[in-house]
């Protein structure tokens, strides 16, 4: 398992080891005791999984509040997505910053997203599947969003088409109007 540090502090690219031959290959997408000897001490309480029919269907950008914030450990296992993180911890110095990345079913790249940060991604292909786990339970009452769009953070989007979204995210706020309790440092 190779972890790679990204321009954000707290938000790690996973490659694991992938072992193949003439049947197919065999990979441990999560190990707890490789985890803690990288130093991430993390306790995974629920598995996610999504689909998306549609090329350029966009989720995100989500977060819980504290105390129900969630740490994910992301990964695309059909096709292939543009997962991007954004940094809202108040008085970070990379606060309002992006960091985005491919992963895919072909490059079995994953991506630990903490507790702090907005999470989303457009697929880049038809009929996607991400995977991820979270180490806090759904709490509807603590869900929030921020708009994928928001001139402020301006990520730049793999394809330049308009986005399949849900009511919810076409509804949500701007950075500097979302509720958010995240301190750097905390």
């Amino acid at each position: 398992m190779k972890l790679t540090e990204t321009c954000l502090n707290g938000v790690i690219v996973i490659e694991p080891t992938v072992y193949g031959d003439h049947r197919g290959w065999f990979m441990e997408t999560y190990n707890s005791s490789k985890f803690n000897e990288a130093g991430i001490y993390l306790d995974f309480i629920q598995d996610n999984h999504s689909f998306s029919a549609k090329k350029g269907t966009l989720r995100g950008l989500h977060y819980q509040l504290n105390p129900k914030a969630q740490t994910k450990l992301v990964r695309c296992t059909k096709g292939s997505i543009y997962d991007v993180t954004v940094d809202i911890r108040k008085g970070s110095p990379t606060y309002g910053k992006w960091f985005g990345i491919e992963l895919s079913a072909e490059n079995n790249k994953q991506l630990l997203v903490s507790k702090g940060f907005a999470h989303g991604f457009m697929t880049l292909t038809e009929d996607v599947e991400v995977q991820y786990k979270v180490d806090e339970l759904y709490g509807p009452e603590y869900d929030r969003s921020i708009i994928w769009n928001d001139p402020q953070i301006n990520i730049v989007w793999p394809i330049n088409i308009t986005p399949v979204l849900s009511e919810k995210d076409e509804r949500a706020p701007l950075l500097k109007d979302a509720e958010n309790n995240f301190s750097y440092g905390e």
